[in-house]
């Protein structure tokens, strides 16, 4: 079990198009992410918009669990198509990695209408599988799903993965359940994903590898 609080930016950690930064929020030590600012000037599907953009951690999983507790939000100068994009990619490699995000701004409670509010949670692959590609092309594939968050409070995120299985919940609540993922299970490192227009506090997070 690999446990870190967030206090600090992990040893041996490398950004990729973020930077990051150790605050705290209320008393709670956080780590905070967000875009450079030439990524933000980049290119959409190339710079931003499900890309690798995280702090990579030095930490390896196939199969496992991944808990943390993430707040997110807009930064001042977002987009308006920016919901706070924020969460984990794994099984990381030079070729691709997946990974599962919150919408916080489509939380149900916000009531924000069809179809925004069944898109709360995001699961991608990268590079074949972004968001728009599995909406147009796999809208029955359970890669998007409701969840009852908001931005700007803290939500504890679960991610149960299995070689070609994925189950994550969200304050407990099980939010997709997928019997397939899209890329072959390969090990791979972890990261402290975010996205376009996002300012996003990680901390707790906690690694449960099944071959440690």
């Amino acid at each position: 079990m690999f446990t870190d609080p967030l206090a600090v930016r992990p040893l041996g950690a490398e950004l990729r198009s973020v930077i990051a930064t150790p605050t705290s929020v209320g008393g709670r030590e956080a780590l905070s992410v967000e875009l450079t600012d030439e990524a933000i000037a980049g290119t959409p599907g190339v710079d931003y918009i499900d890309q690798p953009t995280f702090v990579l951690l030095t930490e390896e999983l196939l199969t496992g669990v991944i808990d943390v507790d993430i707040r997110s939000g807009v930064r001042e100068d977002a987009p308006e198509f920016a919901r706070g994009f924020a969460g984990i990619a794994y099984r990381v490699t030079d070729e691709s990695f997946e990974a599962v995000y919150v919408r916080p701004l489509n939380g149900t409670s916000l009531d924000p209408g069809e179809p925004r509010a069944a898109r709360a949670v995001q699961y991608f692959a990268y590079p074949d599988w972004p968001f728009d590609r599995l909406r147009e092309e796999r809208p029955d594939g359970g890669y998007e799903g409701r969840a009852d968050i908001r931005p700007e409070e803290w939500l504890h995120l679960r991610l149960e993965i299995g070689r070609t299985t994925l189950r994550v919940s969200i304050n407990g609540t099980v939010v997709l359940d997928l019997l397939e993922t899209l890329i072959a299970p390969r090990t791979g490192r972890i990261g402290l994903w975010v996205d376009i227009g996002t300012r996003a506090l990680f901390a707790n997070l906690r690694i449960a590898s099944d071959s440690a």
